[in-house]
C-alpha cells in the first residue's frame, strides 16, 4: 500500500483548488514496466479462474509466457540500453533510475513466474482424468519409456549436435529464445561443460500412447535422460536445459525507401545475436540446485542475478498453446463453448455497398463477423464498376484473404495502393513476403512514413456508378487480420459519407505523394493531432462541466501512458469531471488521488477475446461526441505513429457504442477496479454477475436466430404467394 505520498500539502487538502498542485510529483503516477506486469499477472490469474474451463485456464498460462517473452526482448532490453547508457532517468513519469527500474522489474516478474508456475504444478495432475498425464521419464513404465527410447533413437539422436566449451571452443551462439540443455561432464577428475542445443524444428513434445492413456513427454526429458549416448567415456555430472533471452531492440534508421526491405530483413536476422537479458532455467532435474551451477552460464552472458529465473517446471509454457488444441479436439468440453460471429447476410458480396448507401454499417469485431470486411475488399475486386482500392495494413494473417483480394484487384486492372507497414514489430518479415507479393501483382507498395510507423486501419474504394464517381470508406480500431478478428474486440464502420470519403482521400494522397499536410474535415491524425484534439475535448468538458455539472468522460483503449494526456484527465477530474477509463493493459495514471484524480475510477477487462478496441466519448451536455481510433493514449500513438481518430456520425451507431461502454463499465466477473496504491481489485459480486464478452455473444445469437426466422418467414410467405399463383394460373 502506498500512504502519505501526496506531497502537495495533504494537510490542506480542503483548499488544494486555491494552490498550485505539480502534476509533475512521480507520486502521481505508477511506473510503465511495471503496470504492464502488472496486466501479465492478470492474464496468469485467469489459469485461476474456476469460470474458465480447464484447458482455457492453461491457455492463459501460456498467454502469460508468451506476453513476457515479447516484453523482456523488447521493454527490459530497452532499459537495460538505457542503464549501459547511463541514463540517469528511465522515463518522465516516475523518474526510476535504469537501475531501480530493472530492480522493479525483477521482483514483480519473478513474484509472476512463481505464481504461474505454481498453477502449472496444480492444473496439470487434473488432466489424468482427461486420459492425458505429463509425466518425467523417472516416471514411465517400462512399455513408455521403450517407445520413448525410440523415439529418442529414430527421431532426436540424429539432430543433435553437442558443443563442447574449453580453451579451444568457445562458447557458442545460442540463438534468442532456443531451448538448450547445459552438461557438467567429468573424465579422469577433469570437469568439462558442454551444450546441447535442441533443434527448433523438432516438436516439443512427444505423444505416448498406452491402451486409452496418453502420456505427454517432453522432447527436453527425453534428451535429458539419454544425454550419455552424446558423451561415450564420460561421466555425466549434472544437467540441466535452459533458455536466454535476447534483446530484439533494435533501432531502424531508414536512409531510403529502396532499402528498407534488405534494411528490414537484416533487422530480423539481428535478434536472434542480441545481447542477454534474462535466463531460465529448469531446475527440477538437479538435485540441491545452487547458483554455483549456473555461475558459468552466468559469467558467459555477463548477466546479473536478478536476470536468472530458476523454474520449478518446464521452460516456455508456450508450448500448451498446440497441447491444448491436442487435447481440446477429443474433450471440447474442456474449451469454451464454439461462438458463431453474427452476419448479415445483406453485408456481404454486392449488397454491402448498396446498404452503406442506405446507412453507416457499424461492426463489434468478434461479436461480429470479419467477414463483411473482407467482401468489402473482395467485392471491390472483382466489381467492374471499381476503378481503385488504397488500404494500410499492418498486421495481416498467413493466408490473408485481404492480400488476395488485393492481388486479383490489380489483376482485374484496378488501381490499388497499399501501404504496408514494414517496421510492425515481430510482423516485418511476414510484411516484407507480402510487400514483394503485392508488388509482383502489379499493386502499388509504400513502405510507410520515414521514422514513423503508419498503425492506421483504413480502406478507400473509389467505384464509378452512373458516370459519377463514389468513394466507400472502411475505419476500424483493429488490424486487417480475419484470424485476430476472431479474438480481438474491435470496432468499425463501412461508410459512404462524403465528407469521410473526402478526409480519406486526402489522407491517402499526403501518404503516397507530395503534398502539404491536409485539412480535415472529421478525422484526426497523428502524430500530435489526435492528442491536441483530446486535450481540446477534455477543455470542453471541463468548461461544461463547470456551467452544467454534467462533465463526463468515457474511454476505452489498451494502454495509458502519454503524460499530457494523463495531466489533462486529472485536470478535469479537479473540475469535478467523472472521468471512467476501461484501460486492458498498462494504466499509469493513478486514480483516487485526493484533490488530484478522486473523479477517475479505471477499470482492466481480461477475459476470453483480448480487448483492443479504442473509444473516446466526450458527454458535451448531452450532445455527445463519440470517436473510433488506431490510437491508444500512449505517447508513441501520439507522436511517433500515424493514427486516424474518426467520429461516429450515425447516432444510433453512436448509442450502440455507449450502450457497450456501459455494459463493460457494469461487468463484475472479468473486471478488475484500478487502486490508487496500484492494486486491481475485483468487483463487488454480491448485486450482480456480469461478464460483458459473454453478454455481448448472447446479442449476437439472439441477432443472428432473428434473421433467421425473418428468412424462415420470408420464405414461407413466398411459398404462400407461389401456390396462390399456381391455383390462379390454373
Amino acid at each position: 500500500m502506498v500512504d502519505n505520498v501526496w506531497n502537495h500539502d495533504s494537510s490542506n487538502q480542503a483548499n488544494a483548488s486555491k494552490t498550485t498542485i505539480n502534476l509533475d510529483n512521480p507520486n502521481y503516477y505508477f511506473n510503465r514496466e511495471l503496470s504492464w506486469l502488472d496486466f501479465n499477472r492478470r492474464c496468469i490469474d485467469e489459469a485461476f479462474d474456476k469460470e474458465n474451463p480447464l484447458l482455457e485456464q492453461l491457455n492463459f498460462l501460456a498467454i502469460g509466457s508468451s506476453n513476457l517473452d515479447e516484453f523482456v526482448m523488447v521493454r527490459v532490453a530497452g532499459v537495460y540500453d538505457q542503464f549501459l547508457a547511463g541514463v540517469k532517468v528511465a522515463e518522465n513519469k516516475t523518474q526510476m533510475t535504469p537501475r531501480d527500474l530493472l530492480q522493479g522489474i525483477s521482483e514483480k516478474n519473478h513474484e509472476n513466474v512463481t505464481v504461474q508456475y505454481k498453477r502449472y504444478n496444480e492444473i496439470i495432475p487434473t488432466l489424468d482424468s482427461l486420459n492425458y498425464s505429463i509425466k518425467r521419464m523417472n516416471e514411465l513404465n517400462e512399455e513408455e519409456l521403450a517407445q520413448a527410447e525410440r523415439y529418442f533413437t529414430d527421431l532426436i539422436l540424429p539432430t543433435l549436435s553437442p558443443l563442447g566449451v574449453d580453451a579451444y571452443k568457445p562458447f557458442p551462439h545460442l540463438s534468442n529464445k532456443s531451448l538448450n540443455i547445459l552438461v557438467q561432464l567429468e573424465q579422469k577428475k577433469e570437469e568439462l561443460t558442454a551444450i546441447v542445443p535442441i533443434p527448433s524444428l523438432l516438436n516439443r513434445y512427444t505423444t505416448l500412447e498406452v491402451g486409452k492413456k496418453r502420456t505427454i513427454i517432453l522432447t527436453e526429458d527425453i534428451i535429458v535422460h539419454f544425454i550419455s549416448a552424446l558423451f561415450t567415456g564420460y561421466t555425466i555430472k549434472y544437467t540441466y536445459p535452459f533458455r536466454i533471452t535476447r534483446n530484439a531492440d533494435f533501432d531502424i534508421i531508414e536512409d531510403s525507401a529502396a532499402d528498407l526491405l534488405a534494411l528490414i530483413e537484416d533487422y530480423v536476422k539481428s535478434r536472434k545475436k542480441g545481447m542477454a537479458v534474462r535466463l531460465e532455467i529448469d531446475t527440477r532435474g538437479v538435485e540441491n540446485y545452487n547458483s554455483d551451477h549456473h555461475t558459468f552460464l552466468q559469467n558467459i552472458l555477463e548477466l546479473a542475478d536478478q536476470d536468472i529465473y530458476l523454474v520449478d517446471g518446464p521452460l516456455d509454457l508456450t508450448y500448451l498453446f498446440s497441447l491444448v488444441d491436442q487435447i481440446g479436439e477429443e474433450h471440447p468440453d474442456q474449451l469454451y463453448k464454439p461462438f458463431t460471429p453474427h452476419l448479415n447476410p445483406k453485408h456481404l458480396g454486392e449488397s454491402l455497398f448498396d446498404e452503406a448507401d442506405k446507412k453507416d454499417i457499424f461492426l463489434n469485431h468478434p461479436f461480429d463477423s470479419f467477414k463483411p470486411v473482407v467482401s468489402f475488399v473482395e467485392q471491390a475486386a472483382e466489381d467492374k464498376n471499381t476503378i481503385a482500392i488504397k488500404q494500410t495494413l499492418y498486421r495481416v494473417s498467413k493466408n490473408s484473404p485481404i492480400i488476395s483480394a488485393l492481388k486479383k484487384a490489380a489483376e482485374n486492372g484496378k488501381e490499388v495502393t497499399v501501404l504496408v507497414e514494414l517496421k510492425a514489430r515481430f510482423d516485418e518479415q511476414n510484411n516484407v513476403y507480402w510487400a514483394r507479393e503485392l508488388e509482383e501483382a502489379g499493386c502499388h507498395v509504400l513502405y510507410g512514413v520515414s521514422e514513423l510507423k503508419t498503425h492506421s486501419k483504413i480502406t478507400l474504394i473509389i467505384r464509378k456508378d452512373d458516370n459519377k464517381i463514389k468513394r466507400y470508406i472502411h475505419l476500424g480500431t483493429g488490424n486487417y487480420n480475419d484470424k485476430t478478428a476472431n479474438t480481438y474486440t474491435d470496432m468499425g464502420v463501412i461508410s459512404s459519407h462524403d465528407e469521410l470519403a473526402s478526409d480519406a482521400s486526402s489522407f491517402f494522397n499526403y501518404l503516397s505523394g507530395y503534398t502539404e499536410r491536409p485539412t480535415y474535415k472529421h478525422l484526426h491524425v497523428s502524430p500530435f493531432e489526435i492528442r491536441d484534439s483530446l486535450i481540446d475535448y477534455i477543455n470542453e468538458e471541463i468548461d461544461y462541466q463547470k456551467q452544467y455539472g454534467n462533465g463526463r468522460i468515457i474511454t476505452k483503449m489498451n494502454s495509458l501512458t502519454d503524460k499530457p494526456l494523463i495531466q489533462k484527465l486529472y485536470e478535469a477530474s479537479q473540475a469535478g469531471v467523472k472521468v471512467d477509463l476501461i484501460v486492458r493493459g498498462i494504466c499509469c495514471l493513478r486514480p483516487g488521488i485526493p484533490g488530484i484524480s478522486e473523479n477517475i475510477h479505471v477499470r482492466s477487462i481480461v477475459g476470453r477475446f483480448l480487448e483492443h478496441s479504442r473509444v473516446y466519448h466526450f458527454n458535451r451536455n448531452g450532445k455527445k461526441h463519440l470517436f473510433l481510433s488506431s490510437a491508444d493514449m500512449m505517447t508513441r500513438n501520439m507522436t511517433k505513429r500515424v493514427e486516424i481518430e474518426f467520429p461516429i456520425l450515425d447516432q444510433d451507431i453512436e448509442a450502440e457504442v455507449l450502450d457497450i461502454l456501459e455494459l463493460q463499465l457494469a461487468d463484475t466477473m472479468k473486471a478488475r477496479v484500478l487502486q490508487y496504491d496500484g492494486d486491481y481489485v475485483r468487483p463487488d459480486r454480491t448485486a450482480t454477475h456480469l461478464n460483458s464478452q459473454n453478454e455481448l455473444m448472447k446479442r449476437a445469437n439472439a441477432a443472428t436466430e432473428a434473421i433467421q426466422t425473418m428468412t424462415i418467414e420470408s420464405k414461407k410467405k413466398d411459398n404462400w404467394f407461389t401456390r396462390i399463383l399456381r391455383r390462379f394460373n390454373n
